[in-house]
């Protein structure tokens, strides 16, 4: 499967707010093992610079903007802006991947494993060689 964006329902009216649902089996494919954000992150960072052996990933931007360049070990990129809420990025194992956030971003992850580390590529050169 092939990273992409998908689009999640949102609940609601423009002045009360909005709700959009993740569920596992109706919008999600895998299991979540792991929930994680991360937050605060310098725009002048670039963060990433890994890739996943067996990690399924739904990223959200729950605020801000976030800008994910991500490539498989054959030289294949895709670049994806995720700047809505209601809009999670499939991040499907073997991509690497480098994020860029802007000032106020708040990254919301949907893992489908526990952390482990040796699940990371970390190298780039290993990554191509895989």
């Amino acid at each position: 499967m092939l990273p992409n964006l998908i689009k999640f329902e949102k609940i609601g009216f423009s002045h009360t707010g909005y709700i959009s649902v993740a569920e596992v089996s109706k919008n999600i494919d895998f299991e979540i093992k792991r929930v994680y954000w991360t937050y605060f992150t310098p725009n002048h960072i670039e963060r990433g610079n890994h890739a996943h052996k067996k990690l399924e990933q739904l990223i959200f931007a729950v605020n801000g903007k976030i800008d994910f360049n991500l490539e498989d070990s054959n030289g294949n990129k895709h670049k994806f802006t995720l700047d809505a809420p209601h809009i999670g990025l499939y991040i499907p194992p073997g991509y690497w991947r480098t994020i860029r956030f802007s000032h106020n971003a708040v990254l919301l992850c949907l893992a489908s494993e526990a952390y482990d580390e040796n699940d990371y590529i970390r190298d780039y050169n290993d990554f191509l060689d895989n």
